[in-house]
């Protein structure tokens, strides 16, 4: 299996759900169930751990950066990341009406009554809150970047390896083995017809989304630019076909930069920039984490607006700073925000796992495609703030 990518994994653990779930007796499912349980329980208490591990170093890395280029390239990035959300949740809020409308609302309306229980259950306390794991990643990572001292950033380093080994090796591997037992559930229980036809739609609305945001950020590059954005946008497309297969924005980095630095002025520029956008801009995977939740949230009859979503929308761009590089740290990531911020339980926090993993290639093609457009909006700045610099010193 491990030579077999997540994403068919992630296929096959939904169609082996859904054949046994036809035809497993009560008691078979009820122990799928109880490793749902477990699985979930602990799941909960890794998320302050993974918030910390990730937030924690990538604030402090950005902060030793090269001054004004870093602060625009950060800066664009979020802006980028931001816009994504808002793209996708007004596009969902326009369409999913309509587009989801077939779906019976009551049939969600509390699907633990409908699933079969676990036969036990063992409680996994989280050493914190979301919240609290969120402000002392904060206060680690802007404390790190303003004392400048070696000793904490290794040390908040070398945690983020541990939380990346784990999820590496204990969470994604028995990813497919939960949304197994997820869909075996719901199978039992009557619910995945019209589960399914909610993924089938949202997939594709999504996908339509990510190539909708690259025009408009290879627009907006090619304006500042001077160059014609197709022809940008083909010259990135190698980054993108290449981010389908392996599922991570810092894999792809040497074919991300080799093409980025067709499209700039100043290779040194892309050399900075790419590298760091790898970790800071994840507009696709935004798309992908709105457009999912709020999906989730209509098949469980909860009502979503503006005023829940903007808050959502802005600490995503945060906390998905220097996720790890392997398929699926995005979602990982912003588990705990979906817990404390939009109420998810957790069939709630499956369902959302196994959307957002069914299309994670995508989500991750579109980062990688779009940083080339980033990289080439800060040639621009960098190249307006280089003339000036030259004026004042002729001034001078």
């Amino acid at each position: 299996m491990k030579k077999i990518g997540l994403l068919p994994r992630i296929i096959i653990a939904i169609g082996l759900g859904i054949l046994i779930g036809m035809i497993a007796p009560d008691k078979l499912v009820r122990l799928f169930a109880t490793f749902n349980s477990l699985f979930g329980n602990f799941l909960g208490f890794v998320i302050p751990l993974i918030i910390i591990g990730f937030i924690a170093p990538g604030i402090g890395s950005l902060g030793r950066g090269a001054g004004k280029l870093l602060g625009w390239t950060a800066a664009i990035a979020y802006i980028s990341t931001i816009g994504a959300g808002l793209l996708a949740f007004f596009t969902a809020k326009t369409l999913y009406p309509s587009l989801l409308s077939n779906l019976s609302l009551t049939e969600f309306a509390d699907p633990e009554k409908a699933l079969a229980k676990a036969f036990f259950s063992i409680e996994m306390t989280p050493i914190m809150g979301v919240m609290s794991a969120l402000l002392i990643s904060f206060i680690i990572g802007i404390g790190v970047a303003a004392i400048k001292g070696d000793t904490l950033l290794k040390i908040v380093n070398d945690f983020r390896d541990i939380v990346q080994l784990l999820i590496e090796k204990v969470i994604i591997p028995l990813l497919p083995v939960h949304i197994f037992g997820i869909f075996a559930n719901m199978t039992k229980a009557g619910q995945v017809g019209p589960i399914l036809s909610v993924f089938a739609k949202v997939f594709v609305m999504i996908i339509a989304l990510h190539l909708l945001y690259l025009l408009v950020q290879y627009m907006v590059a090619g304006s500042v630019q001077q160059k014609n954005p197709l022809k940008m946008l083909k010259t990135m497309s190698p980054a993108y076909f290449t981010a389908l297969g392996t599922q991570s924005s810092a894999a792809t980095i040497p074919v991300t930069l080799k093409n980025a630095k067709k499209i700039v002025k100043k290779e040194r520029v892309a050399d900075f920039a790419t590298p760091l956008l790898a970790t800071i801009h994840l507009s696709g995977s935004t798309i992908t984490l709105v457009s999912c939740a709020m999906a989730v949230m209509f098949m469980q009859g909860q009502s979503y607006s503006f005023v829940t979503f903007f808050p959502f929308i802005l600490m995503l761009g945060i906390t998905m700073v220097a996720a790890p590089g392997v398929p699926g740290g995005a979602v990982m990531a912003a588990i705990g925000l979906l817990e404390s911020m939009l109420g998810f339980g957790p069939s709630m926090t499956a369902l959302m796992i196994a959307l957002y993993l069914a299309q994670d290639s995508f989500g991750t093609a579109c980062n990688v495609t779009g940083d080339g457009a980033i990289t080439a909006i800060v040639d621009r700045i960098n190249k307006k703030d280089s003339s000036e610099e030259v004026k004042a010193v002729e001034a001078v």
